[in-house]
């Protein structure tokens, strides 16, 4: 009895047949964010910790260009909690494609009262940067 293709051709054909099924799936398909809503790439003010970003919200940021041609960045946290808490806030500046200039302030430490908005204030180092990013975190 003839079979109707020969079995090295039908190994063939299951190999490839398999390898094209993993390629669709592949083990480094993409996933879905891990930190949704922790964007510098998109956001000026970026809330790092699950804990600061139900305790915080940004009530309002703006960028100016001081007569130097240094930056300016300043933004308006705003405690949504009705106790005191305590965070850390840093600005990373960065040219106009969004890559750090290596301009990177300090980490600060930021108190703020029952329900109160207080205003931070950062300069750049040098007038390479055209963008900012405002990062806030808990206190350590």
């Amino acid at each position: 009895m003839k079979t109707p293709f020969p079995q090295p051709l039908v190994s063939v054909l299951g190999l490839l047949l398999a390898l094209a099924a993993g390629c669709q799936h592949g083990p480094y398909a993409p996933q879905a964010d891990q930190h949704p809503g922790v964007s510098e790439a998109t956001n000026s003010v970026v809330l790092m910790d699950t804990a600061v970003k139900n305790s915080i919200s940004s009530a309002g940021d703006r960028l100016m260009i001081l007569s130097d041609g240094r930056l300016l960045a300043q933004a308006n946290l705003k405690n949504r909690e009705s106790r005191r808490i305590q965070v850390q806030v840093q600005c990373v500046f960065k040219d106009e494609q969004g890559f750090s200039t290596g301009d990177e302030t300090p980490w600060q430490t930021l108190i703020l009262t029952e329900n109160a908005t207080e205003a931070v204030e950062f300069k750049s180092m040098n007038n390479l940067a055209r963008k900012y990013t405002i990062r806030v975190r808990e206190a350590r």
